[in-house]
């Protein structure tokens, strides 16, 4: 069961890399780093976000309503698995599985925050820049998000520079409606993620308080199921 937590829990945190991007026009020749600078650009511009999130793992599909806040707020709340959570309040991350009736803790470290709260801000989309070699998956064309699909996105593809960043590569499609629609990571095992972001909503005021979480108190709790904090 711990093993199974532990999966779960750890492309779960993909997710607090994620935000809303600019979408760019204009007839001039766009450049993979070009598109990817002014995506840094504009991911400071963003204060606050909800939306929906879909989580895929082979056939494990977990679905929720996610919120950020900057600099390092972020909540999900599961409608699949029924009523689990997960709270990320800048000190520590928790998640709740209500089918085991546990709590899992883990302490946030400085350069533990920075790498899981990293992609919603500029300064960790750079960071991500240094990690990560970036290029257009096909070409800077608009493309439909599935075959077949109306939907329209341009696509990135992100490949580590050294082992050890948690996806040896990264598929990103940014639609026009100015959000990112979809990551999908591969891991150093082989395995894929997909994570598909809609109906997001930026910039809507969302109070601290939608971040806390008050442990329920016949849950068992787990510390630092994850990491050391202190590494």
């Amino acid at each position: 069961m711990m093993e199974h937590m532990k999966i779960k829990s750890a492309f779960l945190l993909f997710v607090l890399w994620t935000s809303p991007i600019m979408w760019l026009t204009g007839q001039e020749i766009l450049t993979s780093s070009e598109f990817f600078r002014q995506v840094s650009e504009h991911y400071g511009t963003v204060e606050d976000y909800r939306g929906r999130i879909t989580i895929t793992h082979n056939e494990e599909v977990m679905e929720g309503q996610i919120y950020y806040k900057s600099p390092n707020l972020m909540r999900i709340d599961f409608i699949e698995p029924e009523d689990q959570v997960l709270v990320v309040d800048g000190v520590q991350m928790m998640l709740f599985l209500p089918q085991h009736h546990v709590v899992m803790r883990q302490e946030l470290s400085r350069h533990s925050e920075a790498a899981l709260t990293g992609m919603a801000s500029e300064r960790g989309l750079e960071l991500f820049k240094q990690n990560y070699s970036i290029a257009f998956l096909d070409g800077p064309e608009a493309v439909p998000l599935d075959e077949g699909s109306d939907e329209m996105v341009r696509q990135l593809k992100l490949a580590w520079r050294t082992p050890g960043q948690g996806f040896r590569q990264i598929e990103m499609s940014v639609n026009e409606n100015m959000m990112i629609r979809r990551l999908v990571g591969i891991t150093d095992g082989y395995e894929t993620f997909q994570f598909d972001f809609e109906n997001i909503e930026i910039n809507q005021d969302i109070p601290d308080s939608r971040f806390e979480f008050d442990n329920p108190p016949s849950a068992y709790t787990i510390n630092n199921f994850l990491f050391d904090p202190e590494e």
